[in-house]
């Protein structure tokens, strides 16, 4: 097991002071080994000690997904030099179409700072317990299907804490300052 980089609690606060548990220790943990959109095998040890911000979602996504992403490209556009210490990470859970090829067209039409993972379904499946997202197939009336999943950025810092979640639909007004200021306490820490 890969050191335990990715946690996070089930209390969604703002105030990190609030959080259950003791000391500086992680909770809950991601162990996981996915392809990125540029057939780059990554593991959770990849991003130890870096600043994350996790989306799960699919390329198919009618309205969501793509949504979502273009709110993030604006908030990453927002932060400004910031934004660099982020790895945005969009993690497919429909790896039946949205293998290495179609998630770099996919997340080609973001922000280039976004980066999209894909992998074998019992992959995603250990990185989405990990990170305590869920997923599920639902066929539709027309024979096709689609997916119904966690639609929720996830933030952690640099030592792998749960930050804060950023809903789907937040309006850039109040998620572009939860990143700024769970970037101002990652400073702080190392100053």
């Amino acid at each position: 097991m890969a050191a335990p980089i990715f946690a996070w609690l089930l209390l969604w606060s703002d105030d990190r002071s609030d959080r259950a548990g003791t000391g500086d220790a992680p909770l809950f943990f991601a162990d996981f080994e996915l392809t990125d959109h540029h057939g780059m095998v990554r593991t959770d040890d990849d991003f130890a000690e870096r600043w994350m911000l996790v989306f799960f979602g699919f390329s198919n996504c009618p309205d969501v997904c793509p949504t979502a992403l273009s709110d993030i490209s604006g908030w990453l556009d927002e932060t400004g030099e910031d934004a660099a210490r982020l790895n945005v990470i969009f993690i497919a859970v429909d790896p039946e179409r949205d293998r290495v090829e179609a998630m770099a067209g996919y997340v080609g039409h973001f922000h280039p700072s976004i980066r999209g993972w894909t992998g074998p379904q019992d992959q995603i499946a250990r990185a989405a317990d990990g990170f305590r997202a869920t997923y599920e197939k639902v066929q539709t009336k027309d024979g096709e299907y689609t997916m119904n999943h966690t639609a929720s950025g996830l933030p952690f810092d640099a030592e792998g804490q749960f930050v804060t979640m950023i809903d789907n639909r937040e309006p850039r007004e109040f998620a572009v300052p939860k990143i700024r200021r769970a970037l101002q306490e990652e400073v702080e820490k190392t100053t």
